[in-house]
């Protein structure tokens, strides 16, 4: 579980997350939305990959990358079993 909160710690992780939940995309695509080097998003995948937060799969020459939603959903469930129950 700590490398899934390194995940979402950083807000261009996150940002990453949000682009893929609409559907898959390829670093290019990525790249996109962000100025930044192709080294420090390589980085930022990379971290959402050990994670678990991403999945990838290789197409032709290109890498697309998924957004893992069954470790999004047990991050959330872990995060709502931490909540304050009222009396």
């Amino acid at each position: 579980m700590p490398d899934v909160f390194k995940g979402l710690a950083d807000p261009t992780r996150r940002e990453i997350l949000s682009l893929l939940k609409d559907r898959d995309l390829n670093v290019g695509e990525i790249a996109k939305h962000f100025p930044i080097s192709m080294a420090s998003l390589s980085h930022h995948l990379n971290i959402l990959y050990k994670a678990r937060l991403v999945t990838k799969i290789k197409k032709g020459q290109f890498v697309y990358y998924s957004l893992n939603t069954t470790i999004v959903e047990d991050v959330i469930l872990k995060l709502v079993s931490l909540q304050k129950k009222e009396e």
